[in-house]
């Protein structure tokens, strides 16, 4: 169901997907799934199946909307013409209040993720909404703000994707396509938010290959336990791991050899807030 809510003076859009299990006697956790630049609410659901694992272990996933046109995220810090910077942080604080409001929400197990312009927005979060969030994760994540500005109230578990053949948001870093605009080298920003955010160990453990084209490795011994975990996809695109595919012409491939959205959902059981 489609909903609304006013924050920072502005009307906000969100698409609320609430399982059939729930019967508001329990607490159940919420799933921020936050669409990516000139996306929007529907097709994150869609590319994502969010609401297909919710329907399975029973909780809320809610697929907030951005501004402007195309949609986009305030995500890199930065004011834009004039707005407060953080004000799609207070947007998804309010949509966070609002819904604890209307369902009975686990305050111990609410995370944030996203795609590309979305997973910059679920970096800036950790950043920033720390004692509201649990864990976060990242897919093709567009991460502008800058890391020496990242000081967490607490360290904030994070999962991210990225594929080696991305055309938007350049695995190596850099200016892309279509945007020019400093992205991150992506392993050295994992490595660097492991070890400056969350003070885990230096040397990640490595997992064993999955399919052809999955690598990974955990940082672990991080304060409170707030490991990081990071998985390439070699020769994969702008899109997300095991979802429904976007056009290749305009992202590339997208890798069926693991479901980032399940492999997700399971790192976030793990990692509630404490």
């Amino acid at each position: 169901r489609s909903g609304t809510i006013v924050s920072s003076g502005e009307k906000r859009a969100y698409l609320l997907h609430v399982s059939e299990s729930f019967n508001g006697a329990n607490p159940v956790p919420l799933v921020i799934a936050i669409h990516g630049f000139a996306e929007w609410p529907a097709h994150e659901a869609l590319i994502s199946h969010w609401s297909d694992v919710a329907d399975e272990e029973g909780f809320i996933v809610v697929y907030p909307s951005g501004t402007r046109f195309p949609k986009r995220w305030r995500a890199s810090g930065t004011p834009v013409d004039g707005e407060d910077a953080l004000i799609d942080v207070r947007f998804i604080a309010d949509l966070i209040d609002h819904l604890q409001s209307q369902y009975n929400i686990d305050p111990a197990r609410i995370y944030a993720n996203g795609l590309s312009n979305g997973g910059g927005m679920s970096y800036l979060l950790a950043c920033t909404l720390s004692n509201r969030l649990a864990a976060v994760g990242s897919v093709a994540g567009a991460n502008l703000y800058p890391q020496e500005d990242c000081t967490p109230a607490r360290p904030v578990p994070m999962i991210v994707f990225h594929g080696t053949a991305d055309p938007i948001v350049p695995y190596s870093g850099g200016p892309s396509h279509s945007f020019d605009v400093p992205f991150p080298f992506i392993p050295a920003w994992v490595k660097g938010y492991a070890a400056t955010v969350n003070h885990c160990e230096p040397t990640p453990e490595l997992f064993p290959s999955s399919g052809n084209d999955i690598s990974g490795m955990r940082y672990t011994g991080c304060d409170e336990d707030a490991e990081v975990v990071f998985y390439s996809i070699a020769g994969g695109g702008h899109s997300w791991p095991g979802g429904d595919p976007i056009p290749y012409w305009i992202v590339g491939k997208t890798s069926q050899s693991i479901d980032a959205t399940r492999v997700m959902w399971d790192f976030f059981l793990s990692h509630p807030l404490k």
